[in-house]
């Protein structure tokens, strides 16, 4: 299988193949020699809410001992095989996906890929990386304790997402870190790392029957089926109430959110657009940053968007400001959803908003890595290749009509999910 979509030239020039390997791995591939590199991503369906009960952290210990050694190399080994042919690996684990993304010049390729293959076919998990990197994670999570950012991020999550997996952390706890054991990485190497799961970019300078090879040679002897849990739907908690949790510190870190149009809902892009207007963007194109920082002087910054997970969907923002001044950027920020709810937004904020959003979206392509994992987040989204066209083709179309009746949905009665880090007055 080998077709081809090449997105006019007023998108940008990405034109994608969909390839099949001889052995039947498939993958969307960009053909570019404007340099001899070439970067492939891959990522499988799962991630961190695939972490057994108890285990949080496991997905992400997991990805962190993916380079310690693979087949007959230990760790210094195969670090020293990387560093002497300038080859890029590294792997990441966040809630819905393992993902891994490899970089070498095309001169090295063929090392390259025989090393991945050796990382996803035969991990070592050795002990002594295994208890590096789970003491490295504790180490971070204790630092973490005392950033405000972070532990309202943390208790936000728990609020809203209570009873389903993306309530924990995927970094998980020093108590669940414990109770993670070695043999624990290789039952989940087997359970995670299968072809089912496995969606995959290609870019650079690579045909398709040399990039069909190296498809293969990585990923064809991998388990057919992966041995997920099924994952529902994640509910949205909290609706119109608040929490606080208590740090000694003079500022209050505000985490708010409410539930929003999922990725294939028919309001999705209208939502999307609104919520730049609310609180994306940089400088006066916001409306958060405009009423809370410019006319106000409450905080540094305040921002919101959408956050499109596999699972859920949701409006989050945020902001920080002194203590004293917590209730009255609170308020400002729901005055502003409530305004929006009400009376929709001008056609002059619809007009710029779109044309940002439309206008950056070529950022995303600019070098081969961001290409190479657009592709594959393009894929784990259940998008096809026509996305790249008719994603903004779908933001310039979007009316004042549909803004007004995203809007009802998205911000509805303005009630929010509130959680308060610091010691807030009133």
């Amino acid at each position: 299988m080998n077709e081809r979509f090449a997105p006019p030239a007023t998108a940008h020039a990405v034109n994608v193949q969909k390839i099949e390997s001889p052995r039947g791995v498939p993958a969307w591939l960009v053909e570019d020699y404007a340099v001899p590199l070439v970067s492939l991503e891959f990522a499988f369906r799962g991630g961190a809410s695939q972490d057994p009960v108890g285990r949080y952290g496991a997905a992400t210990i997991f990805s962190g001992l993916l380079d310690e050694g693979a087949g007959d190399l230990d760790s210094q080994a195969f670090h020293r095989a990387l560093d002497e042919k300038a080859i890029e690996l590294s792997f990441h684990a966040d809630q819905d996906k393992l993902s891994g993304r490899m970089r070498t010049l095309q001169r090295n390729l063929d090392r390259a890929g025989a090393l991945l293959s050796l990382v996803l076919n035969a991990p070592r998990f050795d002990e002594e990386p295994f208890e590096r990197v789970r003491e490295q994670m504790k180490a971070h999570l204790r630092h973490e304790m005392n950033d405000p950012g972070t532990v309202a991020w943390r208790g936000f999550k728990t609020r809203v997402f209570a009873g389903h997996p993306y309530q924990h952390p995927t970094d998980g706890s020093a108590e669940t870190l414990d109770a993670l054991q070695r043999p624990d990485m290789a039952a989940l190497k087997q359970k995670w790392l299968a072809r089912d799961a496995l969606h995959i970019g290609v870019v650079g300078a690579i045909d398709a029957e040399r990039a069909g090879r190296l498809l293969d040679e990585v990923f064809a002897a991998l388990p057919a089926k992966a041995d997920l849990a099924e994952v529902g739907p994640a509910p949205f908690l909290g609706l119109g109430g608040e929490q606080t949790i208590d740090l000694d510190v003079p500022q209050t870190t505000i985490r708010f959110g409410r539930p929003a149009p999922g990725r294939h809902d028919p309001d999705y892009i209208p939502a999307f657009v609104l919520a730049h207007i609310l609180g994306g963007g940089t400088g006066l194109s916001s409306r958060l940053f405009r009423e809370v920082r410019e006319k106000r002087g409450l905080a540094y910054t305040a921002y919101a968007g959408l956050s499109t997970q596999e699972h859920a969907s949701s409006l989050q923002g945020g902001t920080t400001t002194k203590n004293e001044r917590a209730r009255e950027s609170l308020e400002v920020i729901r005055g502003e959803i409530l305004d929006m709810a009400n009376n929709a937004v001008s056609e002059d904020e619809l007009d710029k908003g779109k044309r940002y959003l439309i206008g950056s979206y070529p950022l995303r392509f600019d070098t081969s890595t961001k290409i190479a994992g657009q592709l594959v987040q393009m894929q784990l989204d259940g998008y096809g290749t026509e996305w790249l066209v008719e994603r903004n083709e779908r933001i310039r179309a979007a009316t004042l009509a549909d803004a007004k009746r995203a809007a009802e949905r998205l911000f509805g009665d303005g009630a929010l999910s509130v959680v308060m880090v610091g010691r807030p007055v009133g």
